[in-house]
């Protein structure tokens, strides 16, 4: 068995962002030369994600208001964690609904997906320079 490590890099200019990886994740499986195995894709930084669904614009917003909704950012006054000076509570718990990594089966040296299946990072805490780590296992 065989395994490979590469890392991405963002820097967002905006607060909350959804990135489509995909291409950057098949990118370091053709690198590895693995063709049979699973490829972790892990948001490496506590107020960003890792997600599989549709890249349809409509649906990304349709996140962005429902993550709103389910943990506003403000009043950031509203958030214990807001005590310490921080002002990222919100982005906490979105991640922590949208999730920190996901697995995928590689059949090929490619990405063994369903319909419209795409990689996302999420970016919930912008304007800072945050990683994702894609660790890929196999022959």
């Amino acid at each position: 068995m065989r395994t490979h490590r590469e890392e991405l890099w963002f820097n967002t200019k905006i607060r909350r962002a959804y990135i489509n990886i995909t291409g950057q994740v098949q990118s370091a499986i053709d690198n590895s030369g693995i063709k049979e195995g699973l490829v972790l894709v892990n948001a490496m930084h506590i107020s960003a994600s890792v997600f599989i669904n549709d890249d349809e614009s409509g649906l990304h917003h349709d996140y962005d208001q429902w993550l709103e909704k389910l943990a506003p950012h403000e009043p950031i006054s509203q958030y214990r964690h807001n005590d310490t000076g921080e002002d990222n509570a919100d982005a906490h718990l979105k991640r922590q609904v949208m999730g920190r990594e996901v697995v995928v089966a590689v059949t090929g040296g490619k990405l063994d997906f369903g319909p419209w299946e795409q990689i996302f990072y999420g970016e919930f805490d912008g304007r800072r320079r945050k990683r994702v780590l894609i660790k890929i296992i196999g022959e």
